[in-house]
């Protein structure tokens, strides 16, 4: 299988990429907490439109990774995102890291991380709140990443850890 991650525009194709695995995400990491209903009704209420313009400010960048050149993960990298136990006077940057269960693979997180890695070098923490049932959290510790709060995350508001890993 050919994995590769790349930085995708905010296009209407690099949108729908992304939405297909926000859609198929979502009610993976929602199903056993929130009903389908309302996770339906949360995809419903998705606009490409917004998502076409927040990808275009030049603070944002989308990386979309595909396994045999179907859309199976992607990071949102925000720069100058700041959670507030960060210290003064660093430079901070937030990420989405999102690979889809049944394409989730050491490969296919390496792939993704390289790239976020990479785009970020500018930075002096990277840092993410995510999910505390999501299985990619204890690959993001692996990789250096600190819990540094608990929190609450996503369109459902459930449990996550805020992460940090300084540059």
């Amino acid at each position: 299988m050919e994995i590769i991650s790349k930085f995708t525009v905010g296009s209407e194709e690099g949108i729908s990429d992304l939405i297909s695995i926000i859609d198929s995400s979502v009610y993976t990491q929602h199903r056993d907490f929130v009903s389908e209903e309302d996770i339906r009704h949360y995809i419903e209420k998705i606009d490409p439109r917004k998502m076409i313009n927040d990808l275009n400010d030049l603070s944002n960048q989308l990386i979309m990774t595909y396994a045999d050149q179907k859309p199976v993960g992607y990071s949102i990298i925000k720069s100058g995102s700041v959670y507030p136990g960060i210290t003064d006077g660093k430079r901070s940057t937030e990420i989405s890291f999102v690979i889809l269960p049944e394409y989730d693979s050491p490969e296919t997180r390496q792939s993704l991380w390289k790239k976020c890695r990479s785009a970020a070098s500018f930075t002096d923490v990277i840092w993410i709140n995510m999910l505390a049932h999501d299985p990619l959290l204890e690959f993001l510790k692996e990789a250096g990443f600190k819990v540094v709060a608990d929190a609450k995350a996503g369109p459902f508001q459930l449990p996550s850890s805020v992460l940090t890993i300084e540059i």
